[in-house]
């Protein structure tokens, strides 16, 4: 089986890192798991950052290139057996996939697409209506939330829908033996928005139980950097070590000898970071918030406390920090539910079992 991949937002291969930029790396692996091959047809990055009616015409123009370009190329050899989309969504739309799929009489496939009603204004009720077309003319839109579920069938009721729960490769990821030094651990980019608020929702808590023994590591940078070093700037020297951006292998020894991942979720999808701190055996203290409790369980595999609620927060903190049979209870079942739910062998399986089925059909 041949897979055509595409990702209008941000190409597997695009030079900055991202959770989109992950997300769809960690897709072409568990696709190529299934399939012969899988291919990167366009590097075409079909992104709108306002609504602007010629920006999206140019677009268009470009994506027409492209499926011209696809199409001379497919007649000269053999199109694929499945397109597969990621992440197509108002700003974003798949202006090739949809069209080229109904050229080639192959089956059409997305994952994480998302429809706004809120966004029926200029050039993104446009820009949205393709995202609509598309997701009702795929044979399957895998949803990788719940709410994203919910808002396609609620706005979209005749798409095709199946779930695929987030997904890391776990396999650099593992809890190390030496654990009980109450050391806190979150790994985050530093940028404005919801990052940022978790940042300060994080330092307030800790600010409440700044008596207790504990001390945080933090990996991350980016463009706010002053403005989170000064939230935790109240705190003793030695109780915050600030370890920048760091790579795959050095967050993994980080996150094993770790014993608590704190991250409040502002505005998270689900967040990549957290499967990481499963994989590593690490109970999660975030908040009830966006997409969260899609990869954190509460009570199983963390605690989630109420969003905004800094008082809560410091208390499920306190909670785990003062109570380590119930901290290596949840971190055992945290690893558990990483490998058996969120791994890349798992992701693989759920995506043959349906798109098996759509070949069929």
């Amino acid at each position: 089986m041949r897979i055509a991949f595409y990702a209008p937002l941000k190409s597997p291969n695009h030079p900055i890192v991202s959770g989109d930029r992950q997300i769809a790396r960690l897709l072409v692996r568990a696709l190529g798991l299934i399939g012969d091959t899988v291919e990167v047809v366009s590097e075409l990055r079909s992104y709108l950052p306002a609504p602007d009616f010629g920006m999206l015409e140019d677009l268009q123009r470009a994506a027409a290139s492209e499926r011209d370009r696809l199409t001379a190329l497919w007649r000269s050899g053999s199109p694929p057996d499945i397109w597969f989309t990621y992440h197509p969504y108002y700003k974003s739309p798949d202006l090739i996939g949809p069209a080229l799929a109904t050229a080639f009489s192959i089956p059409y496939v997305t994952a994480e697409a998302s429809f706004s009603r809120r966004r029926a204004i200029a050039a993104w009720a446009e820009s949205q209506s393709y995202v609509g077309a598309a997701v009702r003319a795929a044979a399957v839109n895998f949803c990788l939330t719940r709410r994203d579920k919910e808002g396609l069938n609620n706005n979209i009721p005749e798409a095709s829908l199946a779930m695929l729960s987030p997904f890391i490769d776990v396999t650099p990821f593992a809890p190390a033996p030496d654990k009980g030094r109450h050391k806190l651990v979150t790994v985050a980019m530093m940028r404005p928005g919801d990052k940022l608020e978790s940042y300060t929702r994080l330092a307030e808590a800790l600010h409440l139980i700044q008596q207790r023994q504990w001390t945080l590591s933090i990996v991350g940078d980016g463009p706010c950097r002053e403005a989170v070093h000064q939230l935790f700037s109240g705190f003793e020297t030695d109780r915050i070590t600030w370890h920048g951006e760091l790579s795959q292998p050095e967050v993994a020894a980080l996150l094993s000898t770790s014993d608590i991942y704190v991250w409040p979720g502002c505005g998270e999808a689900f967040g990549l970071a957290y499967l990481e701190a499963l994989a590593s055996g690490l109970p999660v203290v975030a908040q009830d918030t966006s997409g969260v409790s899609e990869v954190v369980t509460n009570g199983k595999t963390g605690l989630l406390t109420q969003d905004g609620d800094s008082a809560a927060y410091a208390a499920a903190i306190e909670r785990l920090l003062d109570n380590r049979s119930e901290r290596d209870l949840l971190g055992s079942q945290a690893r558990l539910e990483a490998l058996e739910t969120h791994s890349l062998e798992a992701a693989a399986q759920r995506l043959s079992e349906v798109i098996g089925r759509v070949r069929k059909s």
